[in-house]
């Protein structure tokens, strides 16, 4: 009879189709990994992945076992996490914050607690950059999604949930419009939205929009804007440029608004954050859906 590790760390390679990644997955050691693969192997009687210096894929007898084995596997646990959830009681309201439409980028999370925990509501709440973190402490919202990093003594970071390139967005009309990337020292001669003006700190908006160029070239500071809708209108009228997350291609392009790569991919990463002293079930039980959902995802493509 197969051991739960034996599946855990097949189910890990086969998605990952490495070995080092599988291992840093599961917190193992690679050659911890690499045993408990030849052993599951020795069991079945034949190779369950072929192995390359260059690269790793499964066997067609690996396919196989991936198909019949995952989604089982994911159930069982899924119903354990359900009966673990019914007696912590899981039940009640969870309102998730979010910024902009991030949320829309992190469904597989919610899909996921929502089918966990039948008996727990999720709420939307809205929040702004000008006061990112006021509704976690005032108790509107339980947990919210945001960039990092968060150095706010009285609140916890959770679970990674995505990472999104930062980009700059345009008017249509710009000089910027048709071009396939711009260079963060161009900006030096751009006008740029202040966002967040408030009581945002200014190491958690500058961590997204930097004030000064890789050179130390200032970046010239434009209109101030105090959520995302503001601040595409402000670009879309031409008053400025603003930096934004690459997904808000998806989710706020239009004619007038243009969204253009930065040279130098700068990177974005998002996670969970709540109150400290507020942790309850439902906002572990969220913590751990994220952490789950995110080892079913496929590799991010660039």
């Amino acid at each position: 009879m197969l051991e739960r590790h034996e599946i855990e760390t097949f189910l890990a390679v086969a998605d990952e189709l490495h070995f080092g990644r599988a291992a840093d997955r599961l917190l193992v050691s690679r050659a911890r990994v690499s045993q408990t693969v030849s052993k599951l192997e020795r069991r079945i009687g034949a190779p369950l992945f072929e192995r390359t210096s260059r690269r790793v894929s499964l066997t067609p007898l690996g396919r196989r076992l991936r198909d019949d084995v995952a989604e089982p596997y994911r159930a069982v646990l899924d119903g354990f996490a359900r009966a673990t959830a019914a007696a912590r009681g899981v039940a009640g309201v969870l309102r998730l914050g979010v910024l902009g439409a991030y949320g829309n980028e992190i469904l597989d999370v919610l899909d996921l607690f929502r089918a966990r925990h039948p008996d727990c509501e999720v709420q939307i709440r809205e929040i702004h950059f000008a006061d990112p973190f006021e509704p976690l402490r005032t108790g509107d919202v339980d947990v919210a999604v945001m960039w990092l990093p968060v150095r706010e003594p009285d609140l916890t970071v959770g679970p990674t949930v995505g990472t999104d390139a930062v980009v700059v967005a345009v008017s249509a009309r710009h000089r910027f419009a048709g071009r396939e990337s711009v260079s963060m020292e161009e900006l030096a001669d751009e006008v740029t939205v202040q966002p967040g003006v408030g009581s945002a700190p200014s190491y958690w908006i500058e961590a997204h929009a930097p004030r000064v160029t890789p050179s130390g070239r200032p970046i010239p500071a434009g209109p101030d804007a105090a959520t995302v809708h503001e601040l595409f209108s402000i670009v879309s009228a031409g008053l400025a440029i603003s930096y934004a997350g690459r997904h808000g291609a998806r989710y706020y392009a239009h004619p007038g608004l243009v969204f253009v790569p930065l040279a130098e991919d700068p990177r974005t990463e998002w996670a969970l954050v709540w109150h400290t002293s507020g942790e309850n079930e439902r906002i572990k039980a969220f913590a751990r859906a994220a952490e789950d959902a995110l080892a079913q995802r496929p590799p991010a493509e660039d």
